[in-house]
C-alpha cells in the first residue's frame, strides 16, 4: 500500500521514499508524490534519484486497478532502484501544475454547463468534458465570460471526505453518468469550490487541484463537437 502524499498536499514537488518493489514493469514505493492516471487525469512524470542516478519516470498507474498501489513507469532503458533503497522523488512540477489548473477549470465548466457528464479528459494545454446535452449551447461567448468571472472571483478550492453511505444518499453530488466514484474504503474524497453558502461546486474527485480559481488563469472555450444523438463535447483551453 502506497501513502498518496498528493491527497494531503498537491503542491509537494519533492519527497523521500523507500522502494517496495522494482522490476521491468516499474517501481512501487512506500509513499509517492506521483498521481496515478485515473478520472481523466494523466499520471505524473518526473525523476527518482537513487545512488546518485537520475531515473526518469514517464508516468504512473494503479496496477491491476488497485487504487491503494501506484506503479511508477520508468523511461525505456532506465535502471530501476533496488528494493529497500531510500530514494528522492522530484515531480515535473510545471507539467503537474498545468494539469491541476486544467482539472480545476473543468470543474468550473461543469458548473456553468449544469448537465450530466458522460466523459472527460485533462491535458496540459486543453481539456474537455462530454455532456448529456441534446443541443449545443446557444451563447458560447456568455459561457466563456461566466467561466472567467468565476476564475476572477478567486474562490477557494479544497478537499474533504464523505462516508460512502452519505454519498449514496446524495446522488445529486455525482455529476459523472458513466463513471461512479470508487468505493470500498468507506470514505470518498470530495472537492469543494467556494466556502459555506458561497459553495458553487461539491463533487467526488480524487484528482489534484489548485488552491483557488484565480490560479487557473483565463480560459477560452474551444470547439464544441457532437458525439452522439444527445452528447456534446466541449473543449476548453487556457487563454494564454
Amino acid at each position: 500500500m502506497t501513502d498518496l502524499l498528493y491527497r494531503e498536499d498537491a503542491y509537494l514537488a519533492r519527497a523521500e521514499a523507500v522502494v517496495l518493489a522494482a522490476g521491468a514493469g516499474g517501481v512501487e514505493l512506500d509513499r509517492t508524490l506521483f498521481y496515478a492516471s485515473s478520472g481523466g487525469q494523466p499520471g505524473d512524470s518526473g525523476l527518482i534519484l537513487a545512488g546518485g542516478r537520475e531515473i526518469a519516470v514517464a508516468g504512473a498507474v494503479h496496477p491491476e486497478g488497485d487504487r491503494s498501489r501506484v506503479l511508477h513507469l520508468l523511461a525505456p532503458g532506465a535502471e530501476a532502484p533496488r528494493p529497500g533503497e531510500r530514494v528522492e522523488l522530484r515531480l515535473d512540477w510545471e507539467r503537474r501544475h498545468r494539469l491541476m489548473r486544467m482539472h480545476s477549470a473543468l470543474h468550473l465548466l461543469s458548473v456553468v454547463l449544469p448537465y450530466g457528464v458522460t466523459g472527460g479528459s485533462v491535458g496540459e494545454d486543453k481539456g474537455r468534458l462530454d455532456f448529456d446535452m441534446p443541443e449545443p449551447p446557444g451563447d458560447v461567448a456568455a459561457i466563456e465570460a461566466r467561466l472567467n468571472e468565476l476564475v476572477a472571483a478567486d474562490l477557494p478550492i479544497g478537499a474533504e471526505w464523505i462516508g460512502e453511505a452519505e454519498l449514496a444518499a446524495r446522488p445529486e453530488m455525482v455529476k459523472t453518468m458513466k463513471v461512479k466514484p470508487p468505493v470500498g474504503e468507506g470514505w470518498v474524497r470530495l472537492v469543494r469550490i467556494g466556502l459555506g453558502e458561497g459553495t458553487i461546486d461539491l463533487q467526488p474527485c480524487g484528482g489534484t487541484h489548485v488552491r483557488s480559481t484565480a490560479e487557473i488563469g483565463r480560459l477560452r472555450i474551444g470547439k464544441i463537437e457532437k458525439k452522439g444523438r444527445e452528447n456534446r463535447r466541449v473543449n476548453l483551453h487556457f487563454a494564454a
